[in-house]
């Protein structure tokens, strides 16, 4: 089988599956069309975010078996399209699910316990210990949206802080040890902690809107490590701004682009976000680390290795 690289990634993908015989060739350079001319002649692709792979790109690939996504999201896919032409979609959201979930505790500890204020404080010669007194994860509840590889991670972690953990996802009877399952209603009625762990779908698509945040009962901090567009930001502003919303973690933005590279856009709610002493913002680092570049790597050659290997 031929296969066609398209993003930068642990080398033990290539390593591994030329081991195995299969036909690699890298292009990190080539523009969307400059693969559309070509895609015909490869068997499958492994992908991170660079180029969207639409129904244009698809039905050029009339030799595709398969797609592979180093990562969990699937949104730059289109996913009703490759199932129609039979391409096989793999992704490896077990190789960042600790990374995501380690990601959110750690955001968490630093908004409310105001570690990065007090210490850049200190560090200019201010000595405040009332102001920066801290919020503790122990006792509270926190709602999961979402409970696949992410959300159990998630809730693995704070089950371990004495944290209750409850959930709502589409598919019934996930409950577990870490959490139970609830209603979106019941979750709006007991969540001190709201985080996302969800794809990007037309259902999830600013899911987290004005009705969702009016309808929380109590005020609560707020964390997203899944995809930006899950939440329409001005309504989380003018929430932060009320007090509504105590504090929000931002991984992901609204304002990304699709290849999660960079902003898209600036506006005015984006500056507040970036500069409210309420906000952690980092740069859709959540699935990130060291340990999971080499995990989601291995996960999707193992996969593709079951599934196509000779």
């Amino acid at each position: 089988m031929k296969i066609l690289l398209l993003d930068k990634n642990h080398p033990l993908i290539t390593e591994q599956l030329l081991a195995k015989n299969f036909v690699l060739e890298e292009d990190f350079m080539s523009s969307y069309d400059e693969v559309c001319r070509k895609i015909e002649h490869y068997d499958g692709i492994i992908i991170r975010s660079r180029i969207p792979l639409d129904k244009n790109f698809l039905e050029k690939g009339k030799n595709l078996k398969f797609i592979a996504r180093v990562g969990a999201g699937m949104e730059n896919i289109d996913i009703p399209v490759a199932e129609k032409l039979g391409i096989e979609l793999i992704n490896s959201p077990e190789g960042n699910r600790d990374s995501v979930a380690e990601h959110v505790v750690g955001m968490l500890l630093i908004l409310m316990n105001r570690l990065f204020i007090a210490s850049q404080e200190v560090k200019n010669g201010i000595w405040k210990r009332e102001e920066n007194r801290g919020d503790e994860l122990l006792g509270k509840t926190v709602g999961l949206i979402g409970y696949g590889n992410m959300g159990k991670a998630t809730a693995k972690r704070f089950s371990g802080f004495g944290c209750k953990v409850i959930f709502h996802d589409i598919l019934p009877g996930l409950s577990d040890e870490y959490a139970s399952q609830v209603s979106v209603e019941e979750l709006k009625q007991s969540a001190d902690i709201l985080s996302l762990h969800i794809p990007l779908t037309s259902e999830t698509h600013y899911i987290i809107d004005e009705k969702f945040i009016s309808e929380m009962k109590k005020d609560f901090y707020f964390v997203n490590t899944a995809r930006g567009k899950n939440v329409e930001t001005k309504y989380l502003v003018e929430a932060l701004k009320s007090g509504k919303v105590k504090g929000a973690c931002l991984d992901v933005l609204e304002y990304e682009k699709a290849s999660f590279e960079n902003l898209e856009h600036e506006n005015e709610d984006l500056q507040y976000l970036l500069e409210s002493e309420k906000t952690i913002v980092t740069p859709h680092i959540a699935g990130w680390t060291h340990q999971s570049k080499e995990k989601l790597a291995q996960v999707i050659v193992d996969k593709i290795i079951e599934r196509f290997a000779g």
